[in-house]
């Protein structure tokens, strides 16, 4: 099966195209425009690249976060767009655990943290079994990286954006409990994205046209609502 992937929860956009296990493209840019601006031209680009047409694509896995809240948006909107013009099916991923599975059959607990801004993070623990598969130990949440930290006990492997703003923290507290894992593998990847999704539709985990994105918290706009209304 030949699943599309596409993730625009960071600043790193990015779509890849798998036939089964095999990756045959992907395309990522890390730049200052907007993913509205590069995301469908770069689809364009990777499909005509591999020589596939858009029928033949089977699904559309994508990111619904947590992430950009932004970029979330852009990128569910394009997907429901593909989903609707060829009739395919779209099928959600976790962006933490797209970001998890870079890197496989990892002896140490994975940890992947975006920078949520408000000195917080989005965060997620995983391990892999003996088996290779990748196994959730927390759901997706927000907390500050102190809270993080005091719930690690053991090797982590730290992946994300979250990275840059809290490497120093992290080495603070963890010391030599602390990896970081390579650049090549720190962000998420639309190839990530695909393989998690065509897991996803063979278990028969679909999405549909009401689908949102995972926020975890509210956005800006809620917030300000929020206290307008309670005044």
């Amino acid at each position: 099966m030949k699943i599309l992937g596409i993730d625009t929860s960071t600043m790193m956009g990015s779509v890849g195209l798998i036939d089964d296990d095999m990756p045959l493209g992907q395309f990522s840019l890390n730049i200052e425009t907007t993913h509205s601006e590069r995301l469908m031209e770069a689809v364009v680009t990777l499909i005509e690249g591999v020589r596939v047409n858009l029928d033949a694509i089977d699904g559309y896995a994508i990111s619904i976060g947590p992430g950009s809240f932004t970029g979330l948006r852009i990128g569910l909107g394009a997907v429901k767009g593909l989903s609707m013009a060829t009739g395919k099916s779209m099928v959600p991923v976790s962006t933490l655990e797209a970001l998890a599975v870079n890197i496989p059959f990892c002896r140490y607990l994975i940890c992947p943290i975006l920078d949520a801004r408000k000195k917080e993070v989005y965060t997620a623990l995983f391990k892999y079994s003996d088996d290779g598969s990748i196994i959730r130990l927390t759901d997706d949440m927000v907390v500050s990286p102190e809270i993080l930290m005091d719930r690690i006990n053991e090797p982590v492997v730290f992946m994300g954006d979250g990275v840059y703003v809290c490497r120093d923290m992290i080495m603070r507290h963890l010391s030599e409990y602390a990896h970081f894992a390579p650049v090549n593998t720190v962000l998420p990847s639309g190839i990530s994205v695909a393989r998690m999704g065509l897991q996803n539709l063979k278990k028969g985990i679909v999405g549909s046209a009401n689908m949102v994105p995972v926020y975890i918290r509210k956005s800006e706009a809620e917030v300000k609502l929020e206290a307008k209304n309670n005044r």
